[in-house]
């Protein structure tokens, strides 16, 4: 009788090991809780590889230059020299980032030359199709040290919602550079 009672509470004690694996495993395998995301930008995947257009080992906050630099291209170039500046002492490891092709906007592109702290790269349009292929490119883009574009977004026509919407870039900047031990 001693020995029935033993084996009892030892398979009570396996199971009350063993079931919450087996239900963990089967949570995982049938999705049945919703995975949480702390970014605020648009995650995107497979991420295109900035490597042909752009190389270099800091995080950047990169923006398109668009052939007529309007409201949005303003609040856009505000935003990312925003974000920039709001790192503090981490400004060393971003750089606000460019893309200028031969069809964009000559007007805003002399003026942004004048400005030292966004970096103007050089493009051809066809390598900027080449790298986002059927990816819309308007837009701020958030490119790791590994030259990967990570995360998208969306830029307001209204400079106060373009403000508040910096907000989620510099949010999702600073955590990454948190987690991120290169760039």
């Amino acid at each position: 009788m001693k020995l029935t009672s033993n084996r009892k509470m030892m398979l009570l004690v396996l199971l009350a090991f063993l079931l919450p694996v087996i239900l963990a495993k089967l949570a995982l395998e049938f999705d049945w809780f919703n995975k949480a995301a702390t970014n605020k930008g648009e995650l995107l995947e497979p991420a295109p590889d900035l490597s042909a257009l752009d190389s270099h080992n800091k995080w950047r906050i990169l923006y398109r230059l668009p052939e007529q630099c309007d409201t949005v291209c303003d609040n856009a170039l505000y935003s990312i020299n925003q974000v920039w500046m709001a790192l503090g002492r981490e400004q060393h490891r971003a750089e606000p980032v460019v893309l200028v092709t031969e069809l964009s906007d000559k007007a805003r592109q002399d003026k942004l030359s004048d400005d030292s702290a966004i970096r103007l790269v050089n493009v051809k349009a066809e390598q900027i199709s080449a790298v986002f292929k059927a990816r819309a490119t308007d837009g701020i883009f958030l490119v790791d040290t590994l030259n990967n574009v990570i995360l998208h977004y969306p830029v307001a026509e209204q400079k106060q919602q373009a403000v508040l919407d910096s907000r989620n870039i510099l949010a999702d900047l600073r955590k990454l550079l948190k987690l991120s031990r290169i760039g």
